[in-house]
């Protein structure tokens, strides 16, 4: 994922809802959303290059995302696939604190990463680029391909955006919507991560439209308090246009 923004417990009614963008080379190979035949309790799309995930949730109410960390001068030298973090903690039942201090012992062996983890009672982030693991407190958080809401452009737009569609009662065609902004910032705003200006400009949008990189689809997550789950997933071709959306709707286990 490269952006993601998520209202943790920010309404009693909806303690968990979330819109996220996925932007990756259109040359590597990936799998739709959908119950995997070899873990079936969890809901995820799937890498099928290194076989992790971008985001994903279990029966259980586990939820796990993760972002790359971009910074040209600091790639580090890691070998794992970060979507194996993901991947990992959904097939788990290992608590959340246990898990981010496990992996966060194991940073030299993954290239700059953010990740999101959660259990439904707990939600923590953390980086192999920050100073440790951090339980997130209720509230609406943005996170792109930098620190946890650092403010980038679309990471502040998208958490107010996030916070208008919390005041009602939130629904997946408005979080499509959020995502779906192809505006670039004016180039005052951009961050500087090493990349020089015209890349920053591609990759500035909430939704990045490119012919060799780009928004590969859009997740929209909504946690009920009565455990409702509602789950889509609409992906984009090398266009940018829209060419399926995969819609599930379950209820987690207590």
């Amino acid at each position: 994922m490269c952006l993601i923004l998520i209202a943790w417990q920010a309404r009693e009614e909806y303690p968990m809802v979330v819109a996220a963008n996925r932007d990756e080379f259109h040359v590597r190979p990936s799998a739709g959303a959908g119950f995997w035949s070899d873990a079936p309790h969890i809901l995820a799309g799937r890498d099928l290059e290194a076989m992790g995930t971008w985001l994903g949730v279990t029966r259980a109410g586990r939820f796990a995302a993760v972002t790359n960390f971009r910074d040209a001068l600091d790639e580090g030298s890691g070998s794992r696939s970060r979507g194996l973090l993901a991947r990992e903690f959904l097939e788990s039942d290992e608590a959340v604190a246990a898990y981010a201090l496990r992996v966060e012992a194991q940073a030299d062996a993954y290239r700059g990463y953010n990740l999101l983890l959660g259990d439904g009672r707990e939600l923590w982030w953390l980086s192999n680029r920050g100073n440790g693991p951090r339980r997130l407190e209720p509230g609406i958080y943005g996170l792109a391909n930098h620190f946890l809401d650092a403010p980038w452009p679309k990471v502040v737009q998208g958490k107010a955006r996030l916070g208008r569609i919390m005041s009602a009662a939130p629904a997946i065609e408005p979080l499509f919507e959020l995502l779906g902004d192809t505006s670039v910032p004016p180039d005052d705003q951009l961050p500087d991560t090493g990349v020089g200006t015209e890349r920053e400009r591609v990759l500035g949008a909430a939704r990045i439209v490119s012919p060799e990189y780009g928004t590969r689809c859009s997740s929209a997550l909504i946690l009920g308090r009565d455990r409702r789950l509602q789950f889509a997933e609409r992906s984009f071709d090398v266009r940018g246009a829209q060419t399926e959306t995969l819609r599930f709707e379950l209820r987690l286990a207590a």
